[in-house]
């Protein structure tokens, strides 16, 4: 992949990280001039959020506030390394689920 196409697709991709209606936004946005760089990172994102909600729903069923908390934190520490590798330009997976979002959104792009 080349400088280009990472400056071309970086702008989509920090958007597919901020909410849910980011990664769709991205998606649309992206099938018009398919953009590799782009489909790495809204195939993590949409991983990242569908994880967060049905984790979420979850963790909300137990009254723990120590659960919550590693809850909150480890979604966050998720995401701000994804948007980290989306504002450098750098095709690193998430931790520990990263290729699992890769092999399962292939179709995505």
């Amino acid at each position: 992949m080349n400088q280009s196409t990472i400056q071309e697709g970086k702008s989509l991709a920090i958007v597919a990280y901020i909410t849910l209606i980011g990664v769709l936004i991205a998606f649309f946005m992206n099938q018009e001039k398919r953009n590799s760089f782009t489909s790495f990172h809204i195939r993590q994102a949409l991983g990242l959020w569908l994880l967060y909600f049905i984790m979420g729903y979850i963790v909300s069923g137990f009254d723990s506030w120590m659960l919550t908390y590693s809850f909150w934190i480890f979604f966050s520490v998720l995401f701000v390394y994804g948007i980290a590798g989306a504002i450098t330009g750098k095709l690193h997976n998430v931790p520990l689920l990263g290729p699992y979002f890769q092999k399962l959104f292939k179709s995505l792009g």
